[in-house]
């Protein structure tokens, strides 16, 4: 996938490299000019098909390329599928990072929990601010979000403006931060925008998303109802609705705690940024079991089934300090990502088992999204009146329809894009002309690995095949010194199968016997690895991984 970027120069091109095939893991980049402008770097939840990992972020490998004309990366708010990847990435990028106040303070405190290292240098720019990146020159417009300070980006070049919106709604009521900058996105929409690139993620939802506003009435009264101990868990990075569960928490007499890495590092980054009273104290979560259950909520991450997350453990029973009882509830003030539903159902289900009341949004009114239903995508449309539409955040079902809706309200050209397409942004003549290299990078605990890699692929043969162990003990002469040892894990029980370990073992110490003297160890781990892959293959339909562990004595 080469693509000749020289050939394109004094053209604007859009290349997405996450977000674009997926809900989540935002990465776009914009060039002309030899120049280039990222807008957000964020993770993405792994699947199934990476075994030990739970986040993926964007394989950065095409913009490497170009990372000497990278002028900088624009954050456009503090969610994690939008600034997640930056402690992880940046230092491959080594670019200014342009944002917010608060979703600087945010990201400032993630990258510190990395440890020691270059630190990127962030420009704070004030909400609604600009700044100049020649060729670009950007605007921030303030947009209604699920977070503080959502900016939009209105993306000025000598091609056109493009409106990169983020995440978004329109919301009279948001509880935090500012309502969207209507007059800003019609003052664009009198002049000229040659394309809007847009949330895609509630193209399918009629109507409204709802009001943050009407969320916190409901989340109030209900936990007033609540007779003993409440446990809330929703997205940490929503700071409205953490700061609609303290108000909740304080007008039914309780004290609020908080159970979560991230959870506290939002709190710091609203308190620096004056959206939460500096002065606020939270109950230390090791003392909630020494308050009474109908004097406390507690705040806690894993709405969305995440392994390690407070409530993942609470609900297993192995969280350090918090125990469940029988009538305490849990509330899940949070919408189910697609792909997530068996993590969270189990979750449920092991509270109710242990008759924990279990509420969620679909019999109560505690949640609203914080991107466009289709009537407020239809108002931003009529408002900014783009030439091209480039659907992106959403699978391409979302992108897809979210063409079809923008062609019907009088947009001229749709570009369905994918992760890695060269998008020509030209009036007229848009299109995709060409493909560079996407993927994705596993966070493998503190590091990096290959979503391909021999690493993962022998995860999988491990989980679905399991592991054969063999160890051998051989004189100078290659005869063996000692009886053939196997285990296998995942594949057979050393309990149960005692007579079918012995009856292997033997089948590979008679092959080892035919071989001449002087064998090469290469000769004698090749063997027995042919023989157990042989007998496994016949007798339980298995490619089991291999290892023969050689010992020279």
């Amino acid at each position: 996938m080469t693509f000749n970027f020289a050939k394109h120069k004094d053209e604007l091109l859009f290349v997405p490299l996450g977000g674009s095939n997926e809900i989540g893991m935002n990465l776009n980049l914009y060039t002309i000019g030899g120049k280039w402008l990222m807008v957000d770097c964020g993770i993405g939840f792994a699947g199934d098909y990476l075994p030990g990992v739970e986040i993926v972020v964007p394989d950065i490998s095409f913009i490497m390329e170009h990372k000497e004309n990278l002028l900088g990366l624009v954050v456009t708010h503090a969610h994690e599928d939008h600034l997640g990847a930056v402690p992880y990435l940046w230092r491959e990028l080594e670019c200014p990072i342009y944002t917010t106040p608060f979703t600087a303070a945010f990201l400032k405190n993630k990258i510190a929990e990395m440890g020691a290292g270059k630190k990127p240098k962030i420009h704070e720019i004030a909400c609604g601010g600009s700044v100049d990146l020649d060729p670009f020159k950007l605007e921030f417009i303030e947009l209604t979000h699920s977070i503080a300070e959502m900016q939009a980006v209105a993306i000025t070049t000598k091609k056109g403006v493009v409106l990169h919106t983020g995440d978004w709604k329109f919301d009279d009521a948001p509880m935090i931060g500012s309502v969207s900058d209507v007059d800003a996105l019609k003052r664009y929409g009198d002049g000229k925008v040659l394309a809007m690139v847009c949330d895609s993620t509630n193209v399918f939802e009629e109507g409204h998303s709802g009001s943050e506003g009407e969320v916190r009435k409901h989340l109030v009264a209900l936990i007033k109802k609540c007779k003993k101990r409440v446990v809330v868990s929703t997205f940490a990075s929503n700071i409205a609705r953490v700061v609609t569960l303290i108000q909740a928490a304080q007008e039914a007499g309780r004290m609020v705690a908080l159970a979560g890495r991230s959870l506290h590092r939002v709190i710091d980054a609203a308190k620096q940024a004056g959206y939460i009273d500096g002065d606020m104290e939270f109950l230390d979560e090791r003392e909630v079991m020494n308050v009474p259950r109908e004097d406390v909520l507690l705040i806690c991450t894993g709405c969305q089934g995440e392994p390690r997350a407070a409530l993942t453990r609470i609900s297993r029973g192995d969280h350090q300090q918090i125990r469940l009882q029988p009538e305490d509830t849990v509330i899940f003030s949070s919408r189910k990502i697609p792909g997530n539903e068996t993590k969270i159902n189990a979750i449920q289900n092991r509270l109710v088992k242990n008759r924990v009341e279990v509420i969620t949004d679909r019999n109560y009114y505690i949640h609203v999204s914080g991107h466009p239903a289709r009537a407020e995508l239809q108002q931003m449309y009529e408002l900014v009146r783009p030439q091209i539409s480039v659907p992106t955040h959403g699978e391409p079902r979302h992108l897809h329809e979210h063409a079809k809706l923008a062609r019907s309200l009088g947009v001229k050209e749709t570009v369905e894009a994918h992760n890695g397409a060269v998008v020509w942004l030209e009036e007229g003549e848009a299109s995709i002309i060409g493909e560079v290299h996407s993927g994705y990078i596993a966070v493998d605990g503190s590091s990096l690995i290959a979503t391909d890699g021999d690493v993962i692929r022998t995860r999988r043969k491990l989980r679905d095949d399991g592991a054969v162990f063999v160890s051998v003990a051989m004189d100078k002469n290659s005869g063996l010194a000692s009886p053939v040892q196997i285990a296998a894990p995942g594949i057979l029980d050393w309990k149960e199968d005692v007579e079918l370990i012995a009856e292997y073992a033997a089948a590979v110490e008679d092959a080892l016997e035919n071989l001449k003297k002087n064998a090469s160890d290469d000769v004698v781990k090749e063997t027995a690895r042919l023989v157990i892959r042989r007998t496994i293959k016949r007798d339980l339909d298995k490619k089991p991984v291999i290892e023969v562990l050689l010992a020279r004595i």
